[in-house]
């Protein structure tokens, strides 16, 4: 496929260019901030910038990688939609579930493809405690937690505009926390109530200087269900040598996964930890979307459903 990327503002950005230089041909990108263009273009020298979304949406690309602020989302997806491109997103979508219907309406007017990065998702560990889960042996899920952190804020390699409220919608709940949001969704479904705590725990002045909206670097949502289930979504900028923690507990035992290693102790196994191993993993959604092989579960009703999380979790709705 021949992409465009929309947007470098996302850290993300160079390793999905990496892949799409890899998987097929990148024949450009368009970026609104001179400076971040500017950075893009010393890494990547080769590819040309487009003076206009409209001049790259009007030029050869086939499908867009979109990587512009969340902010911009909502308006780069449907121009890309109406222009006939195949989308790719990083997350979150967009920041109101009407902006999310929205989006939704014009991609399925359209016909273009659509896939979202929850990539956590495709990861084979991940995969093997969603199936003991799915198995039965837990019994009746009554709780399930997700840990994911790491050192941008404390260690200062997180970028000044993923401190801006306005261009990523919060903190670190919104950027890391999206991983645990459609994880829980993925395993659990949708939560009926949401409460959060958000702090900022970094005492860096150099940090300071650049979150000067006070967005949260420290975080936990609490989801509740209709059955009596409790869903923990923790994350944050200032936590190193930290390894995913995933688990869920049911009435006839638990399963835990920490750095990929996975542990089960249910009635099945006489009340004893044994260790699981883990699937095999699936292709990242990027790569899915490069080579047309899209898998369930990164489409248009996960990325409404992340979108909706959020919005609970920052007491939006």
């Amino acid at each position: 496929m021949k992409v465009a990327i929309l947007g470098v503002w996302h850290v993300h950005a160079p390793d999905y260019t990496r892949c799409a230089l890899e998987q097929g041909e990148v024949v450009g990108f368009f970026e609104r901030d001179d400076g971040l263009a500017a950075g893009f273009s010393s890494a990547f020298p080769m590819l040309n910038r487009y003076a206009t979304l409209e001049d790259l949406l009007a030029g050869e690309a086939e499908g867009v990688i979109v990587c512009s602020a969340t902010c911009d989302h909502t308006a780069d997806i449907i121009a890309a939609a109406r222009a006939g491109k195949h989308i790719f997103t990083e997350k979150v979508l967009t920041l109101t579930d009407e902006e999310a219907d929205r989006i939704a309406e014009v991609v399925a007017e359209s016909g273009v493809t659509f896939v979202i990065s929850l990539f956590q998702k495709y990861i084979g560990s991940h995969k093997t405690v969603k199936a003991v889960t799915e198995s039965g042996e837990l019994g009746k899920i009554n709780y399930i937690r997700f840990r994911n952190c790491h050192s941008g804020s404390s260690c200062n390699w997180l970028p000044p505009h993923f401190y801006h409220a306005h261009q990523c919608g919060g903190g670190a709940m919104i950027d890391l926390g999206a991983h645990g949001m459609y994880l829980i969704d993925w395993i659990m479904g949708v939560p009926t109530t949401a409460v959060s705590a958000f702090t900022r725990a970094c005492e860096r002045t150099d940090v300071a200087e650049k979150n000067t909206d006070g967005v949260e670097d420290n975080a936990v949502t609490v989801f509740t269900y209709p059955n009596g289930a409790i869903a923990i979504n923790e994350t944050g900028f200032v936590s190193d040598c930290e390894s995913f923690v995933l688990e869920v507990h049911g009435e006839r035992g638990y399963v835990r996964m920490e750095g990929g290693r996975i542990v089960k102790c249910t009635n099945a196994t006489g009340g004893q930890p044994v260790e699981v191993p883990a699937e095999a993993g699936d292709p990242a959604p990027i790569q899915q979307f490069l080579t047309g092989n899209i898998l369930p579960g990164c489409g248009m009703k996960e990325a409404r459903a992340l979108t909706h999380l959020m919005v609970m979790a920052y007491g939006k709705h």
